[in-house]
């Protein structure tokens, strides 16, 4: 094949789109044509071999098929599909993207979400990923009666009928449930007003579902770094994200809670406010995903509008640097862990390409090395929760647990709550979400070790 015809047969076919509200979205035949290019793409370039099962079983297959990426066995295309967990470290990593202007638009993993939609526009949602796919309600259940639904996850007998009954694992370290939820602890400190007093900046914290029901902590001490630092903080009524929706190919429930987010959104990001977000995978959600979700040409208004809170969203570090670049962040630390931090950074704030902003904020406080860590977790929403997957999560995030002890600290922090239960579930320790790190460090009994101005302070009296 000469250069001219290969560079013809990568380059998109006319089924080729991201937006779930084009009609070819759904379209079996539109599909198969993107996937053909794609994996003929991928398996002569395979610089992407390292990141996940997909492409080994792609490489695999197409090896035994003559080299012929274009007649794949369908059993073998759904494992290709079922086995790509969405970290999206290949598009990070792949030079036919569109984020680099490149002809080709390559979007493995948006091609992965597309194929899982246009199976279960024929075959409907599993119940395992309808369940795991609403964490809202699992949050609400759990929350009821949280120390009966943590002592029930955490017994053997219950956990084998619950693999059994709904392919969970039953090895799987679950995330314990927590009562009052951040909404309710919130609500009951400002009075129901859902907004603290005013103040300089104005924020929407969109705390996330895993936050909200199974860690509020998280959540009060982003609170607490936001007023300490001029903030005025809002947290309206708002759902999941719904990226393990979208992940399930459930592209009408993403739709939906997209929906209903940016409507509880855009009221403050008209007025001024910037979203910031703790966990990163909602961030890539609310940034990246829901333009696409909402881009409806029958409802113009409701496009604009997630347009709008997209260009107002934020990782909470990032928008903390930013504050700091602005010259009205304050680095009044008070203690210091006075060593390294083992930092973990998260595939899908890669994804962002915004930098490291975490590890620029943990580093300004006194005494503080920070140690990155830039491998997957292997997690990944619920896909290391599935029997199938459980095993194979964590031999994919093995990297990830061997360099984080490597640093040999007792401080580990990562963006991403989920990651940290899987580093829990493989080594024993949880890391703190960097925020966390802030709120310590602005206590004086945050961590062991007083900050020098604390120190003067401290003998003066």
């Amino acid at each position: 094949m000469s250069q001219d015809d290969q560079s013809h047969s990568f380059a998109p076919t006319d089924g080729m789109t991201k937006n779930p509200n084009d009609p070819k979205y759904l379209d079996p035949e539109a599909l198969q044509g993107e996937l053909n290019r794609t994996f003929d793409l991928c398996q002569s370039c395979r610089l992407c071999f390292k990141y996940c099962q997909s492409f080994p079983t792609l490489f695999k297959a197409v090896d035994n098929n003559d080299g012929d990426a274009r007649g794949l066995d369908d059993g073998v295309v759904r494992q290709i599909v079922d086995e790509c967990f969405g970290c999206q470290l290949c598009y990070v990593k792949c030079p036919y993207t569109d984020a680099d202007e490149h002809e080709y638009q390559l979007d493995f993993p948006a091609l992965m979400l597309r194929a899982r939609a246009v199976r279960v526009e024929r075959e409907g949602v599993p119940t395992r990923e309808k369940m795991l796919s609403d964490p809202d309600r699992l949050g609400r259940q759990g929350t009821m009666l949280p120390a009966l639904a943590n002592t029930a996850n955490r017994t053997r007998l219950f956990r084998v009928m619950l693999e059994k009954a709904t392919g969970i694992h039953r090895d799987k370290l679950l995330p314990s449930f927590e009562k009052p939820t951040f909404d309710d602890w919130f609500a009951k400190e400002t009075d129901g007003r859902r907004e603290t007093p005013n103040s300089t900046h104005r924020v929407v914290l969109f705390a996330t579902c895993f936050v909200n029901y199974n860690n509020p902590t998280i959540g009060r001490d982003a609170l607490e770094v936001l007023t300490h630092n001029h903030c005025q903080v809002a947290c309206p009524e708002v759902n999941c994200c719904g990226m393990p929706a979208l992940d399930a190919g459930d592209v009408k429930t993403a739709k939906q809670r997209a929906r209903r987010n940016v409507e509880a959104l855009l009221p403050f990001v008209e007025r001024g406010y910037r979203v910031a977000v703790i966990n990163p995978t909602c961030s890539l959600m609310l940034r990246h995903e829901y333009p696409l979700l909402l881009d409806d040409p029958t409802n113009r208004p409701l496009a604009n509008a997630a347009r709008q809170v997209a260009e107002a969203t934020r990782d909470i570090c990032e928008m903390l640097v930013g504050q700091r670049k602005a010259g009205e962040l304050r680095e009044d630390y008070l203690s210091t862990p006075d060593s390294a931090i083992a930092y973990h950074v998260p595939c899908h704030l890669r994804r962002q390409s915004i930098g490291f902003p975490a590890q620029q904020l943990m580093k300004r406080i006194p005494g503080v090395k920070v140690r990155r860590v830039e491998q997957c977790s292997g997690h990944d929403g619920t896909w290391a929760m599935k029997r199938e997957y459980y095993r194979i999560s964590l031999q994919n995030g093995t990297k990830a647990f061997e360099e984080m002890q490597d640093v040999e600290s007792e401080i580990w922090a990562s963006d991403c709550p989920l990651a940290a239960v899987q580093f829990e579930q493989a080594t024993g320790c949880r890391p703190l979400h960097p925020v966390q790190v802030l709120a310590r460090a602005y206590r004086k009994d945050g961590f062991p070790h007083p900050t020098e101005s604390t120190a003067e302070d401290a003998a003066a009296s």
